[in-house]
Protein backbone atom coordinates (compact mmCIF):
# COMPACT_ATOMS: atom_id res chain seq x y z
CA UNK A 1 0.00 0.00 0.00
CA UNK A 2 2.70 2.29 0.72
CA UNK A 3 4.27 2.47 -2.35
CA UNK A 4 1.14 3.16 -3.90
CA UNK A 5 -0.12 5.82 -1.73
CA UNK A 6 3.18 7.48 -2.33
CA UNK A 7 2.85 7.46 -5.89
CA UNK A 8 -0.53 8.35 -5.72
CA UNK A 9 0.09 11.66 -3.39
CA UNK A 10 3.15 12.67 -5.47
CA UNK A 11 0.84 12.60 -8.90
CA UNK A 12 -1.56 15.63 -7.16
CA UNK A 13 0.61 18.89 -8.07
CA UNK A 14 2.60 20.95 -5.87
CA UNK A 15 0.76 24.34 -5.05
CA UNK A 16 -2.90 24.58 -5.89
CA UNK A 17 -4.66 22.74 -8.85
CA UNK A 18 -8.38 21.72 -9.59
CA UNK A 19 -9.90 17.81 -9.70
CA UNK A 20 -12.79 15.91 -9.65
CA UNK A 21 -13.42 13.68 -7.40
CA UNK A 22 -17.17 11.60 -6.72
CA UNK A 23 -18.42 13.61 -9.76
CA UNK A 24 -17.50 16.78 -7.70
CA UNK A 25 -14.94 20.21 -8.59
CA UNK A 26 -12.31 20.23 -5.55
CA UNK A 27 -9.63 23.41 -5.39
CA UNK A 28 -6.88 21.23 -4.00
CA UNK A 29 -3.51 22.98 -2.31
CA UNK A 30 -0.85 20.58 -1.91
CA UNK A 31 2.32 21.37 0.40
CA UNK A 32 6.12 19.73 1.25
CA UNK A 33 8.05 20.27 4.12
CA UNK A 34 10.85 18.84 5.94
CA UNK A 35 12.80 18.32 2.68
CA UNK A 36 9.63 16.44 1.01
CA UNK A 37 9.54 13.76 4.13
CA UNK A 38 6.66 15.54 5.02
CA UNK A 39 3.22 16.36 2.84
CA UNK A 40 -0.08 17.87 3.67
CA UNK A 41 -3.03 17.73 1.11
CA UNK A 42 -6.41 20.27 1.88
CA UNK A 43 -8.97 19.34 -1.07
CA UNK A 44 -12.11 21.59 -0.65
CA UNK A 45 -15.21 20.94 -2.56
CA UNK A 46 -16.04 24.22 -4.52
CA UNK A 47 -19.64 25.47 -3.91
CA UNK A 48 -19.76 22.63 -1.53
CA UNK A 49 -19.33 22.00 2.00
CA UNK A 50 -17.13 18.21 1.88
CA UNK A 51 -12.75 18.50 2.15
CA UNK A 52 -10.82 16.08 2.47
CA UNK A 53 -7.60 16.57 4.68
CA UNK A 54 -4.10 14.54 5.12
CA UNK A 55 -0.51 15.11 6.20
CA UNK A 56 1.51 11.88 4.98
CA UNK A 57 5.19 11.32 6.51
CA UNK A 58 8.13 9.46 5.66
CA UNK A 59 9.86 8.36 8.19
CA UNK A 60 13.47 6.13 8.79
CA UNK A 61 11.09 3.21 10.11
CA UNK A 62 7.62 3.47 7.97
CA UNK A 63 5.56 5.88 5.74
CA UNK A 64 2.65 7.29 7.88
CA UNK A 65 -0.88 8.15 6.55
CA UNK A 66 -2.83 10.70 9.29
CA UNK A 67 -6.00 11.91 8.14
CA UNK A 68 -7.65 14.93 9.70
CA UNK A 69 -10.68 14.29 11.32
CA UNK A 70 -12.65 12.08 8.35
CA UNK A 71 -12.31 8.45 7.86
CA UNK A 72 -8.58 6.59 6.12
CA UNK A 73 -10.39 5.42 3.40
CA UNK A 74 -11.66 8.51 2.05
CA UNK A 75 -8.36 9.65 1.91
CA UNK A 76 -7.05 6.85 0.27
CA UNK A 77 -10.17 6.92 -1.92
CA UNK A 78 -9.16 10.71 -2.97
CA UNK A 79 -5.78 10.02 -3.61
CA UNK A 80 -6.34 6.85 -5.63
CA UNK A 81 -8.84 8.79 -8.04
CA UNK A 82 -7.40 12.41 -8.08
CA UNK A 83 -7.34 13.40 -11.57
CA UNK A 84 -6.49 16.90 -12.51
CA UNK A 85 -9.42 19.02 -14.06
CA UNK A 86 -6.73 21.57 -16.12
CA UNK A 87 -9.40 21.86 -18.77
CA UNK A 88 -12.00 23.43 -16.55
CA UNK A 89 -9.61 25.41 -14.15
CA UNK A 90 -9.05 28.54 -16.59
CA UNK A 91 -13.59 29.11 -16.63
CA UNK A 92 -13.28 29.00 -12.91
CA UNK A 93 -10.87 31.62 -12.40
Amino acid sequence: MANTLLSDIAAVPLGYSICKFRGKKYGVTKSVHNLGKSVKIYAEELGGEDFISLNFYQTDRSDILKPCEMPEEKVLQFCLLYTSDAADEEDSV
